[in-house]
């Protein structure tokens, strides 16, 4: 079930942002020139092909951040699939304001159901099974937060969204202290215990150390195959949240899933989408 919308005033900044870099130092002159004072439209916002809806919240606030006075009805919200040829929105009011924001609206739409439904493919592959998808903070600078909740839109789940949210021990943060015990042993000597930490391993007799260690609430299984992962989940037995990673593709999915992880993250879920074609029709 997807998350309950932002708060407009956490996307605002974002948006706002966009719209002044489309507007640059002079507003839309096309628009000034040629669309008559008092102009008003109707204009549809349709799916040009099927897809995980995202973005929509944010297409609306685009709109109303340029003229507030916009009626928008959104009629396919967030978190929902359409068909080719469905009408998502429709915005009626000053034909100038509708063109001034349509760039920036399409493009946060058309990108974040591209994320959503990429999710959704991946969730569809894994029905049946205990895992559950999710990101990495692999998104593109400046748009994570939008990002991230269009993963929540396709059925996907959050992994930490900054360096701060929780201590994630990669297998740089092991060479450069030394070994898993020591990365370890430094955690538990340090850290809080409401802080969640996971650890990187690669091998089994790195999982082996962790095992015999402790410290680790979670575990993250990089780049095993199917057999291996299998092997990771007898070794771990419930005792650690188990999370692969690496290789993750539709082709995939599935068989990773059926090795009994918890969790399987894909950075492909927000640097290499489709994004979904949108069309706004007055």
């Amino acid at each position: 079930m997807p998350s309950a919308a932002l708060p407009d005033l956490i996307l605002e900044p974002l948006i706002r942002a966009a719209l002044m870099e489309d507007l640059g130092s002079y507003g839309d002159i096309t628009t000034r020139t040629v669309i008559p004072q008092g102009t008003r439209y109707c204009a549809r916002l349709n799916a040009r092909e099927a897809a995980m809806v995202s973005g929509m919240q944010v297409a609306a606030l685009a709109f109303r951040l340029v003229d507030s006075s916009l009626n928008i009805t959104t009629h396919i919200g967030d978190g929902a699939p359409c068909a080719k040829g469905d009408l998502l929105m429709e915005i009626e009011g000053s034909a100038a304001s509708i063109l001034t924001g349509e760039r920036v609206a399409l493009n946060f739409a058309g990108r974040l159901s591209g994320i959503a439904t990429k999710t959704a493919q991946l969730v569809a592959e894994t029905k049946g099974t205990g895992a559950r998808i999710t990101c990495t903070r692999k998104t593109t600078p400046g748009l994570r937060i939008v990002e991230k909740q269009a993963v929540i839109h396709g059925g996907g789940f959050n992994h930490r969204y900054s360096l701060s949210d929780a201590i994630l021990i990669k297998d740089n943060h092991i060479a450069a202290a030394g070994s898993v015990r020591a990365v370890l042993q430094a955690t538990k000597a340090q850290v809080s215990h409401m802080m969640k930490v996971e650890i990187e391993v690669d091998r089994l007799d790195q999982l082996a150390e962790v095992l015999e260690e402790g410290g680790a609430d979670v575990v993250l299984l990089d780049n095993m195959g199917p057999d291996l992962l299998r092997e990771a989940v007898a070794m771990i037995d419930g005792r650690l949240v188990a999370e692969a990673s690496g290789n993750v593709t539709a082709q995939t999915v599935a068989e990773i899933a059926a090795t009994g992880v918890d969790y399987i993250s894909s950075g492909a879920l927000t640097h290499s989408y489709r994004t979904v074609d949108l069309g706004l029709d007055f």
